[in-house]
């Protein structure tokens, strides 16, 4: 070997390795927040959007008294693209159910969001829900399907509504 060759020793190589260590230590959290925090505002929009299709619906094909069925009424009607349709969307499950006018009851829809995982590395920590009123509501955790206390319809319910 010359006199000149010039490298890194292995402790300066260990160095920068823990270094960077550090570093990714410190940002993959913050990362899993950030798609945790997008994975949510996608399904509050997408809660919004299927209120909007289904107050468009009630308005042209439910004759203003009905609104549709479920996402294959929507889908029918192209008030919704697929990917909602299909009931999943970042890392959310959705379901959209509708009810028809009775001569007691007015008709209804309910639209619940909730996240496929929670936890540190979920898809989301919040579920979310609409109705006629189209008022997003959250509730910390995941609640599958119709929520047990519906707000607004029945008695005030954990849900608090998004501003």
């Amino acid at each position: 070997m010359k006199k000149n060759d010039q490298g890194f020793s292995l402790i300066e190589l260990l160095i920068v390795v823990a270094i960077i260590g550090i570093i990714a230590a410190i940002a993959i959290p913050n990362l899993l927040k950030s798609r945790q925090a997008a994975n949510e505002a996608s399904a509050i929009g997408s809660t919004r959007t299927l209120g909007t299709a289904q107050a468009t619906y009630q308005s042209t094909r439910g004759k203003g008294k009905n609104f549709a069925a479920g996402f294959v009424a929507l889908l029918a009607d192209n008030a919704i693209d697929t990917a909602i349709g299909s009931g999943v969307k970042s890392g959310f499950n959705f379901s959209c159910v509708g009810a028809a006018a009775v001569v007691a009851q007015p008709s209804y829809f309910d639209t619940t969001a909730w996240p496929q995982s929670t936890g540190n590395f979920g898809s989301g920590n919040r579920s979310f829900y609409s109705n006629e009123t189209y008022v997003v509501y959250q509730q910390d955790g995941s609640v599958s399907g119709a929520w047990a206390v519906v707000p607004t319809r029945l008695a005030p319910s954990p849900a608090t509504p998004i501003e």
